[in-house]
């Protein structure tokens, strides 16, 4: 297979980002001002790639966040296999403290490997990695594309760098995931090699 250059990064803020509520994929909100200037600071950075494809989430905060790239004319497709985890009924709520307590027993859990868990009654790990991995071979299939930019979640982006880097699902919450961080790849020989790790450097020049 030919060598492939990923750019994977997660959306820009959006008003539930600033105020703490979870949104997770049945919640189709937008990124807000801050989320459009981090935007910009990613493009003005690698819009010097020539990209070939662009891969976002069926969420339109991924779509926006690499509208500019999408306005240069390079072809994207959406993929609900990017989708951000379900959070089932916990998603669009205010902080309670009750609910939050579930969603950290939760994440505890599936750091003690206990990925069979899900919170307010939405999807697995198991299951987003399921979803994901379908996602990715179906892009890693299109072997005329070298250079390709993905969008996606937070959540979704710890789990989606841990398998693809072989580490055990329940070490996710080592992989950092702010808002329009990058994790950059390299694929070769059916290995991915990483290459930049939650960088942000875009966003502080």
């Amino acid at each position: 297979m030919k060598t492939k250059n990923i750019y994977i990064i997660r959306h820009g803020q959006t008003d539930f980002n600033l105020q703490n509520k979870v949104q997770g994929r049945g919640i189709d909100s937008s990124i807000n001002d801050t989320g459009k200037k981090q935007a910009n600071g990613f493009y003005e950075n690698y819009n010097h790639i020539k990209f070939d494809k662009i891969y976002v989430s069926e969420l339109q905060r991924t779509k926006e966040t690499v509208q500019q790239f999408i306005d240069q004319g390079i072809p994207f497709e959406s993929h609900g296999g990017l989708d951000e985890i379900s959070w089932g009924k916990h998603e669009g709520q205010p902080f309670d403290p009750e609910m939050h307590q579930i969603y950290l027993d939760t994440i505890a859990g599936w750091a003690q490997g206990n990925l069979e868990l899900a919170v307010g009654e939405g999807e697995t790990p198991i299951e987003v990695v399921s979803r994901q991995k379908e996602a990715i071979k179906h892009i890693m299939s299109n072997e005329s594309e070298e250079n390709i930019l993905i969008a996606t979640h937070g959540r979704a982006l710890r789990m989606m760098v841990c398998w693809m880097l072989n580490y055990p699902l329940e070490k996710m919450d080592a992989f950092e995931h702010a808002n329009l961080c990058l994790y950059q790849f390299k694929h070769i020989n059916n290995q991915y090699r990483i290459i930049k790790h939650g960088d942000i450097e875009h966003l502080e020049k």
